[in-house]
């Protein structure tokens, strides 16, 4: 059996916009969405920017599901960009068979109850600073919020979906750090090709700007400080990168089986050929220095395509403007694609965007399909002193006219997670 997998639906929820139609407009005119931190005090931190979403209807979840009241900021993300993908695959109508229809998402870490911890710890303190463990757990029930509590938790989002839109076949969250939409696009996708499912509702939300979340990043060292121009602070495969800007957002494909599609008369936006998970078994913050496991997700992810890398027109680098990941994805893109390396144009949308972590794969993703229907390449933009390390068409500052036949994404994640998935135009 060889079932053909289409995109039939998309949505996305970014610092750029709500919208998927808005933010693609607003990345090919080069904008950036990095701005101050608004949603907590930053004043005390080392790094003050993210890319914040905007005007986002949380009103408009409220009212509509009072199960939602104390969900996070990543699962109303998650929610939005669903709702859009699904109107725009015209099967917002419930029309469906909800048990052919399942879930791989990638729900990351999207807050948690800190009023309610910081106030629990200090009165569980001891004059000595130290927290008296018992004291602690009687406290709880004082000062948390068994709800909040439970929301923390990803698969709360991924329940969200399915119960919000009915949603009854397998369902499955992914957490592999900032490979894992990317991954959970793959493995919807393997789903359909093997029967499992007819329709995959698949991508992934996150929101790590709360105090937490920026201050384990900074202590990582791999925050950019570029305090005093936020829109300038995001530059992948530039010589003066001083580390990625933390963003939020959510990001949803719809998935089809091709025959599936064409009888509902679904407008296809593309076909997914192949995709490759691999792991580089090396540390937690940097890639293999030989580059050896995200060289061979890429490879293996061709090799799967029936695709030689001089037939691939653009790349969608992971690109998140750190010093050692755009260096390494360099090589990887020379290692495994040869000759047709420097023909071949690459940029990265982090540079607009700030980095998403699990949304950040399938927003990428997306600009693929996107680039292939508009015959245009998101450009990188601050890329003003290219690294001498990075010496590849990055599409550089400016979006570029192109013609578009098939594309690649890569997310290289924490701990070494490594993911490539290749895409086409549809054809018949």
């Amino acid at each position: 059996m060889k079932r053909r997998v289409v995109v039939t639906g998309m949505g996305a929820v970014t610092p750029l916009a709500c919208d998927l139609e808005t933010t693609w407009n607003r990345i090919i005119a080069g904008e950036s969405g990095i701005d101050l931190i608004k949603i907590f005090d930053a004043s005390g931190f080392a790094t003050r920017i993210a890319g914040e979403v905007k005007n986002f209807p949380f009103k408009k979840w409220h009212d509509h599901d009072p199960l939602l009241k104390e969900a996070f900021r990543g699962t109303f993300f998650a929610l939005e960009a669903a709702e859009e993908a699904l109107r725009q695959a015209k099967l917002s109508d419930g029309k469906f068979d909800a048990e052919r229809f399942g879930i791989y998402f990638a729900a990351g870490d999207s807050g948690t109850d800190s009023e309610g911890f910081a106030k629990n710890l200090i009165a569980s303190s001891t004059v000595d600073g130290k927290v008296d463990g018992e004291l602690y757990i009687r406290n709880a029930q004082k000062y948390l919020t068994g709800g909040l509590e439970l929301e923390s938790q990803s698969f709360m989002t991924v329940s969200h979906l399915a119960r919000v839109f009915n949603l009854r076949g397998p369902v499955s969250n992914c957490i592999t750090a900032c490979a894992a939409s990317l991954q959970a696009l793959g493995e919807g996708f393997e789903l359909i090709k093997r029967g499992d499912a007819d329709l995959m509702l698949a991508g992934g939300s996150n929101s790590m700007i709360y105090p937490l979340g920026i201050s384990g990043f900074s202590l990582l060292t791999a925050l950019s400080k570029r305090n005093d121009d936020p829109k300038k602070a995001s530059r992948p495969f530039d010589k003066n990168r001083d580390g990625f800007v933390m963003a939020e957002g959510g990001g949803v494909m719809v998935l089809e089986e091709l025959e599936h599609a064409q009888k509902r008369g679904a407008k296809i936006h593309g076909e997914i050929l192949s995709q490759s998970c691999t792991a580089d078994a090396y540390r937690l913050t940097d890639m293999d220095p030989e580059v050896k496991g995200a060289a061979d997700a890429v490879t293996q992810a061709l090799r799967k395509s029936g695709l030689q890398p001089r037939e691939i027109d653009y790349i969608s680098a992971h690109g998140t403007s750190t010093s050692v990941n755009d260096a390494s994805e360099t090589r990887v893109i020379k290692k495994v694609f040869g000759d047709a390396a420097q023909k071949t144009p690459m940029s990265s949308i982090k540079s607009q965007l700030g980095h998403m972590i699990t949304a950040s794969g399938v927003v990428a993703a997306q600009s693929c399909l996107l680039a292939m229907r508009d015959s245009v390449l998101p450009p990188t933009i601050n890329l003003t002193e290219p690294d001498p390390e990075c010496d590849l068409d990055y599409v550089p500052n400016h979006a570029r006219k192109a013609n578009v036949n098939v594309a690649i994404a890569n997310s290289f994640g924490f701990g070494g997670q490594n993911v490539c998935l290749v895409m086409r135009k549809y054809k018949d």
